[in-house]
């Protein structure tokens, strides 16, 4: 069994555990101890991932003793090309976040310039990210269904106190929402997830049962395989977040300290989608195939939703909330039109998506530190006197609309021509519904360009006027995300090597029980 994913594990926690017994008012000590952590992992994060192989087996860096044995129950983790460069986001953006946190903790300025103190004390600000980056690791690593579920749940806890604790004036009332939408959804995956392990032989071990599936030895019947599906797919939908399931991000993000905002749309709602991709595909492929047509319809309405509601937002977090459910609805139809070319970009947009929404957010957090408002009609001109800042914004938003050159653009691309392509479900269908979806591209250059427009352009506001523009450790944050944005979109390869074997596997059982699908595939 090989330690890796333990010691990802144990380094954050451990660092968290530190970081909280510290000493009152060793405030500056906790905050370099947790970035320092948060460099440590990273590190041994690539030192792993440069050892995996893309032509070995499935599942590396395992790890799986029994930890339950009487209910079948393993601590099972290992991770496969998907699971692990969505770990590698994790790792890549939690000391990003660190270091552009480094005063989030101090209280939230308002727009009149008073400061909202925070419930708790900057130390467990710091030890609760480091909680959050061990349950990030974990929840993507795990090849234990039970695990996975255990990780899945907790995650909200250092998110519910991040937002209801260090957040703006509704603070309270999101952090109170996000955790009852995410505990419905992970009550009827509690009843799934029991489910399944009584018509599995009593194991919640993924490869175990997947290979019980693929031999034939392991049959569900057709409503039993829908029940189950549809216990885990609410759940992923909720997370994800998915139309009409979708109202708990706009107000958690809004409400959320710009760092936590950045991990908790760049990462925690990536859960979501690879659930989706990793679990309600192999294990229900039945009752996927019957309600493909459904999801990738909730999914287009998704995106068009998202990115019209956007339009009308005054609030840039909120804004860059909705775009996000926009963005999220691509990746539900990459994974759902089963071909290898949109599955591979669904996945690609995951990781895309993270760097592009998060240097969104910490430029829009930088842009709000400043004016202590997030009203996009407060601001005005500030390229004029912080063209730094607003050079950044600009190539964030640029992302996220996806202009071809950046990385998202990539993504969105395969996502599109996938799905065009893709004969999971008739291939006129989905030339509609890709179609369709690229409206979607006209609507992002119409809500970021506005953005851009009305917050950089234009008349200097008179606050804006006292702006400065981006210190050492502000360009610090976002130059490496900048960097990634512009290196993946140029140079996807290295990535997309490591995501097409996961993928390759992931459709190996539909392939077999769908040949349509095989055939288009081969051809893409």
């Amino acid at each position: 069994m090989s330690p890796w994913l333990p010691i990802l594990l144990a380094v954050p926690v451990l660092g968290a555990v530190v970081v909280a017994l510290l000493p009152k008012g060793s405030d500056t000590l906790a905050k370099q101890l947790t970035l320092l952590v948060s460099l440590v992992t990273l590190v041994l994060t690539l030192v792993m991932a440069v050892q995996f192989k893309t032509d070995g087996d499935r599942f590396q860096f395992v790890f799986d003793p029994d930890w339950i044995p009487s209910f079948g129950v393993k601590f099972g983790l290992g991770v496969d090309g998907i699971a692990l460069v969505l770990v590698a986001l994790s790792v890549v953006l939690v000391p990003i976040v660190v270091l552009a946190s480094w005063n989030d903790a101090d209280g939230v300025q308002a727009a009149d310039g008073t400061v909202i103190a925070p419930k708790r004390s900057v130390k467990t600000y710091f030890s609760l990210l480091l909680v959050l980056e061990a349950m990030m690791i974990g929840v993507f690593a795990s090849t234990d269904i039970f695990l996975f579920y255990v990780f899945f749940e907790a995650m909200l806890i250092p998110m519910y106190f991040m937002i209801g604790s260090y957040g703006g004036a509704q603070r309270s009332y999101a952090a109170v929402k996000f955790l009852l939408y995410s505990l419905f959804g992970g009550l009827l995956m509690l009843v799934a997830v029991i489910g399944l392990w009584a018509v599995a032989n009593h194991t919640f071990y993924f490869p175990d049962i997947v290979q019980a599936i693929q031999s034939g030895q392991l049959n569900f019947s057709e409503p039993t395989q829908k029940w189950l599906f549809a216990g885990f797919f609410i759940a992923f939908a909720i997370k994800a977040p998915l139309v009409p399931v979708h109202t708990w991000l706009p107000d958690a993000a809004a409400q959320a300290p710009a760092g936590a905002a950045v991990l908790l749309v760049g990462v925690l709602d990536k859960v979501g989608t690879f659930g989706m991709l990793r679990f309600c595909l192999e294990l229900f492929p039945e009752a996927a195939r019957a309600f493909t047509m459904p999801i990738v319809i909730l999914a287009v309405i998704s995106i068009i939703y998202g990115a019209i509601v956007a339009i009308g937002q005054t609030d840039m977090k909120r804004l860059i909330a909705y775009t996000s459910i926009s963005h999220f609805g691509f990746i539900v139809m990459g994974v759902f039109a089963m071909s290898q070319v949109s599955q591979a970009g669904a996945t690609l947009y995951m990781v895309n998506h993270g760097f592009a929404t998060g240097a969104l957010f910490l430029a829009a957090g930088f842009l709000i530190a400043r004016r202590g408002s997030p009203y996009i009609g407060d601001y005005g001109g500030v390229q004029k006197v912080a063209p730094v800042l607003a050079g950044t914004f600009l190539v964030a938003g640029l992302a996220g609309l996806s202009l071809p050159g950046l990385s998202s653009f990539v993504s969105e691309f395969m996502v599109m021509i996938g799905t065009y392509s893709s004969a999971a479900f008739g291939s006129g269908t989905f030339v509609a519904v890709a179609v369709i979806s690229a409206v979607a591209v006209v609507l992002a250059a119409i809500y970021i360009l506005w953005m851009v427009q009305r917050v950089m352009n234009g008349p200097t506001a008179e606050p804006v006027k006292k702006f400065k523009d981006l210190n050492v450790r502000e360009i610090a944050v976002l130059t490496p995300l900048i960097a990634l944005i512009i290196g993946f979109g140029f140079f996807p390869k290295p990535l997309l090597d490591v995501i097409n074997p996961a993928v390759t596997h992931t459709l190996t059982y539909m392939n077999d029980k769908y040949p349509a699908i095989a055939e288009k595939g081969a051809g893409q």
